[in-house]
């Protein structure tokens, strides 16, 4: 069942983070909601620029269909990731998803919120939330692409102004993170110290951690075990979840980890199967390995095993 984001977010605010998860094809969405359900998730699917284009963004929009259908346990939102503001009036008007983010972080304060003022008019008078940023991630995602010189971190100062001017319903922070499978160097970590700042000046509001993926050490070394050349990749620590969502943060976005996870399944897959020639074998791996990581995401971030109570609520 699709349900408006905002409502995840009131249920989630403060007891656990919401896992969302970027898909592009029909074994992530299997994967997805299979893992979901299997560990008692809610979740957010969330569709990129890219991913709507990879085919084309009514195929991805009836895959999502579909597996409504096929999965009607299952209780999520449908998110845009990273949106300009063209993309963003594309999706309020489709009448398909559940919220929006728009990006125009890249632009200065008084701009960025003008931008995401003009997003929250077209969006609210339909039951769409706006998700806005304010800071810069840095590394590479698709589309979005910022180097270390020039991310920075959310200034706590401007968030409540930023949040009042532009009526976002919910805020992404820079508190350290990164996009991309190489976040982090040495024994740097997230900046808790920023993230309590914020939800200080921003009590109860919803704040949202992107390029939140692990990168998970055992996948990159079995990836490059099996021809990868993945060297120096470090995410974020998975056991710093719970801590962010006592802190404010209801939506983790995680995407990076479930392509290494997609990528050493059929690495090692066609590895040991020289002969295989059907697309299909390897698919059906990854459909199980990625339901598995989903699981293991969701209790991570203390969502696991809350469905049954979600779901009373929002009856």
């Amino acid at each position: 069942m699709i349900v408006p984001t905002n409502e995840l977010f009131k249920i989630a605010y403060g007891k656990f983070a919401i896992g969302a998860y970027n898909i592009n094809n029909l074994e992530q969405c299997m994967g997805l909601f299979r893992g979901n359900l299997d560990s008692q998730a809610p979740f957010i699917i969330q569709i990129s620029k890219g991913a709507r284009s990879y085919t084309h963004k009514t195929m991805l929009e009836g895959l999502i269909r579909s597996a409504e259908q096929v999965f009607p346990e299952a209780i999520f939102a449908v998110h845009l990731d990273h949106g300009d503001e063209e993309t963003c009036y594309d999706c309020i008007d489709s009448g398909f998803y559940s919220s929006v983010m728009i990006d125009a972080s890249h632009e200065d304060f008084d701009t960025n919120i003008a931008v995401t003022r003009r997003v929250v008019e077209a969006a609210h008078p339909k039951n769409i939330s706006v998700e806005a940023e304010l800071g810069q991630l840095g590394g590479v995602e698709e589309h979005v692409s910022v180097s270390e010189a020039d991310a920075k971190l959310t200034d706590p100062a401007q968030a409540r102004e930023f949040v009042e001017r532009s009526g976002c319903d919910s805020l992404a922070c820079a508190i350290g993170t990164s996009h991309g499978a190489f976040k982090f160097s040495g024994t740097q970590g997230l900046h808790f110290d920023v993230l309590q700042e914020i939800q200080k000046r921003l009590p109860e509001f919803p704040l949202v951690m992107h390029g939140s993926s692990s990168v998970p050490q055992e996948e990159v070394e079995r990836i490059n075990q099996a021809g990868g050349n993945l060297q120096g990749a470090k995410g974020v620590d998975a056991d710093q979840f719970k801590q962010a969502a006592r802190t404010g943060v209801v939506k983790v976005n995680i995407d990076t980890d479930g392509r290494l996870v997609w990528t050493r399944v059929h690495r090692e897959y066609f590895v040991e199967h020289p002969e295989n020639f059907d697309l299909r074998p390897p698919g059906k791996v990854f459909m199980s390995e990625y339901a598995k990581f989903i699981a293991g995401k969701n209790e991570k971030l203390g969502s696991a095993g809350t469905l049954p109570n979600v779901r009373k609520q929002l009856a």
